[in-house]
């Protein structure tokens, strides 16, 4: 008797992300059960040793794809960020790098037929109930990996893909701005804090990085215990105003991942992970983003399409330091460069502005396909 289930899957690096991509038929249908199964498949330590997760927070990434049953979409997409070390899998939100490798992936594996040279493949996200267009280069029947697009984050280049966000306010909460407000303030052990709180294709607590005496240019490893720990307790305080949480505390254990923490500052020059400078005229302003209670090495899509969208509605924090140019592209600078986003807003007299454009562009690579083995025991535990 074996020992050991066999599911096929792929890993793929999608924008400065890496994931395990599986179909959804590969899987339980029973969700308990199929948590337990993308658990063992990524592993339960906090080293993730035993299985295919990579000990951080962009690499613990999960993606289940099929065909989608809706008139306006191609393919069904439900993403899981996988806690590391802690049994838990966080569904509350959508994570945009993980997306750029599904469109790729559903061409590959013949869930949406070859259109050369562009095949737009349409995404229902399941976790926001949102559709995404995704414009990925085809050829010879297959996606293309190759090309000359570069993004801060991951060395070298690849084929650019075009994300385009459709309808994209109230991902989360069903609101643009799910307090009323486009600022308020938090009260945590250490004093208050204004925030601005937005829901643009995921929901996000955006601060002044100065205001709680940070210069807003650290990176991740500059970080201290102390201000991971009240960074943590500013996130958990939105969380628990969205209603997400009843209590500050809860919000690490029940939603690790939504809403987002982003800090952001007016431009200036800052030195990147890379030791490569950017100088201050190269972005519309700076911004450093959390991601399971760490600082994310380079920056979200969808918090990052939030942030742009934030910067062109005044009277918000982003907007307060936002120095670009009217237009509809913003360029943010984060950890590892500088990330490009195109952003168009409509302000109405009454009522929440209309979003016209939200869309981003990156890159994504399969770098294995084959089988991931799950002890036969975890099905039989669990059902």
């Amino acid at each position: 008797m074996r020992e050991f289930e066999r599911i096929r899957a792929a890993i793929i690096r999608g924008g400065t992300s890496k994931g395990v991509y599986i179909l959804e038929h590969e899987l339980p249908s029973n969700p308990v059960v199929r948590d337990q199964v993308i658990l063992s498949i990524y592993g339960n330590d906090k080293r993730q040793i035993d299985g295919l997760g990579g000990a951080d927070a962009l690499t613990s990434k999960f993606a289940m794809v099929s065909v989608s049953t809706r008139e306006d979409a191609d393919i069904a997409y439900t993403f899981g960020q996988v806690g590391i070390g802690t049994k838990t899998i966080d569904y509350g939100t959508n994570c945009g790098n993980i997306l750029s490798g599904v469109g790729p992936y559903a061409i590959d594996e013949g869930l949406v037929p070859p259109v050369e040279p562009i095949t737009k493949v349409r995404i229902y996200n399941s976790n926001t109930n949102k559709i995404i267009i995704a414009h990925v280069p085809v050829f010879n029947g297959r996606s293309v990996f190759t090309g000359d697009f570069s993004i801060d984050g991951v060395p070298g280049t690849g084929a650019e893909i075009l994300l385009e966000f459709e309808h994209a306010a109230g991902a989360v909460t069903g609101s643009l701005f799910p307090t009323g407000n486009r600022k308020d303030t938090l009260s945590i052990s250490t004093g208050d804090v204004e925030v601005s709180i937005l829901d643009v294709t995921t929901a996000v607590v955006f601060m002044h990085a100065q205001s709680i005496g940070l210069k807003g240019t650290e990176l991740p490893a500059q970080l201290t215990v102390e201000q991971l720990y009240q960074l943590e307790e500013i996130r958990s305080e939105g969380a628990k105003l969205l209603g997400f949480v009843k209590k500050r505390g809860e919000a690490t254990a029940v939603t690790p991942a939504s809403p987002k923490l982003i800090l952001v500052r007016e431009p200036c020059a800052y030195q990147t992970t890379a030791n490569a400078m950017i100088r201050k005229d190269e972005v519309s302003f700076v911004s450093r983003a959390m991601s399971m209670q760490k600082m994310h090495h380079a920056f979200p899509v969808t918090g990052g399409l939030c942030t742009a969208i934030a910067s062109k509605l005044k009277g918000t924090v982003v907007a307060d330091v936002n120095h670009a140019k009217p237009s509809s592209s913003i360029t943010i600078g984060h950890p590892s460069g500088t990330m490009g986003f195109s952003a168009e807003v409509e302000e109405q007299e009454y009522g929440e502005p209309i979003i016209k454009q939200a869309a981003v562009a990156r890159t994504s690579r399969r770098l294995m396909e084959g089988y991931t083995y799950v002890p036969r025991s975890i099905f039989w535990q669990s059902s």
